[in-house]
C-alpha cells in the first residue's frame, strides 16, 4: 500500500463528469429552500450558488497562463445569478462551460493556487472534481439520499486534503497536538501516515518506509475511502470509522 497519487487529468474530469449528473438529480428533486444537514445554515439553492459560482471563478483564471493571484471572489452569488427553480438550469451551463474548460487545459500550464505546491492547472482539474464530488453528498443528504463517493475518486480526495488542504493551513481545530495517525482505505488497498507537529503536518511516504522503520501511530481509523473523505471534512462523524488510539488527534485532520 502506498499514499502515492495517481491522478491524471482524464481521470479527475471523469471523476467531475460522474459527479455532476447526480448534483442535478437531488438538487432538481429538492425545492429550493430545502435546508442541507451537512452544511448548516445552507439551503438547496446556497448549494447551487456556491458551487456554480466557484466554476465561475476559477474559469476565469486557471486558463491565463500565469501564477499571479486572480481577483478574489467577491460574492457567493455571482450578480445575475437566477434563484428558486432557474438557479439549477444556472448551475447546470456553469458545470458544462467548467468542463469545456477544463477539457481544453494543459495540466501542466502555469496557474495560481492557494496551496504550497506547484502553480500549475493540474491543480484545478483536481479541486473541481472532489469540490463537486463533496457537495454532490450534500446536495443529496438533502433529499436523504447520500451515495458514498466512488472508491478511487475518493481516495485520491483523501490523499488531496493530507498533501494540500492541511499543509496550506486550511484546518478546522489547529492545535499545538503532536502524533502520528494512521488512516487506512479499507475498500482501496491504501493508507496515510501523517505526523503532526502542532501547527505543521508532514504526510510521510509509506513508499519509502521499511519495516524496521518505528511510527508510533497515536491514533488509527480505517474504513471505507467514501467514510475516510467525509470525516475529514466534517460530514460524517469518526465514529463511523474504526477508531483507535487518541482519538482527539483526528480532529485535527478536519478540513473544508
Amino acid at each position: 500500500m502506498t499514499s502515492r497519487l495517481h491522478g491524471s487529468k482524464d481521470f479527475w474530469i471523469a471523476g467531475l463528469r460522474a459527479e455532476g449528473p447526480p448534483f442535478h438529480d437531488a438538487v432538481t428533486q429538492a425545492p429550493p429552500d430545502t435546508p442541507v444537514p451537512s452544511c448548516p445554515e445552507w439551503t438547496v439553492t446556497d448549494l447551487v450558488h456556491h458551487l456554480g459560482s466557484l466554476y465561475q471563478w476559477v474559469r476565469g483564471h486557471a486558463a491565463r497562463g500565469v501564477t499571479s493571484p486572480p481577483e478574489p471572489r467577491r460574492a457567493t452569488v455571482p450578480e445575475g445569478a437566477p434563484t428558486g427553480p432557474a438557479a439549477v438550469e444556472w448551475w447546470q451551463g456553469e458545470y458544462k462551460a467548467l468542463i469545456d474548460t477544463l477539457e481544453a487545459l494543459d495540466p501542466e500550464l502555469p496557474a495560481w493556487n492557494w496551496a504550497p505546491q506547484a502553480k500549475k492547472a493540474g491543480f484545478w482539474h483536481r479541486r473541481m472534481a472532489h469540490e463537486t464530488a463533496v457537495h454532490r453528498w450534500d446536495a443529496q443528504m438533502a433529499i436523504g439520499a447520500g451515495e458514498p463517493v466512488e472508491a478511487k475518486l475518493a481516495v485520491d480526495g483523501v490523499s488531496e486534503v493530507l498533501d494540500t488542504w492541511l499543509p496550506a493551513g486550511r484546518r478546522h481545530n489547529p492545535s499545538s497536538r503532536q502524533g502520528v495517525v494512521h488512516l487506512v482505505a479499507t475498500d482501496a488497498a491504501q493508507e496515510w501516515f501523517l505526523r503532526l507537529r502542532g501547527e505543521g503536518v508532514a504526510l510521510l511516504d509509506t513508499g519509502t518506509l521499511l519495516d524496521t522503520d518505528e511510527h508510533p501511530a497515536r491514533a488509527y481509523a480505517a474504513g471505507t475511502a467514501s467514510d475516510l473523505l467525509l470525516a475529514l471534512y466534517g460530514r460524517v462523524g469518526f465514529d463511523v470509522l474504526d477508531v483507535t488510539g487518541d482519538v482527539t488527534l483526528l480532529d485535527c485532520l478536519r478540513t473544508g
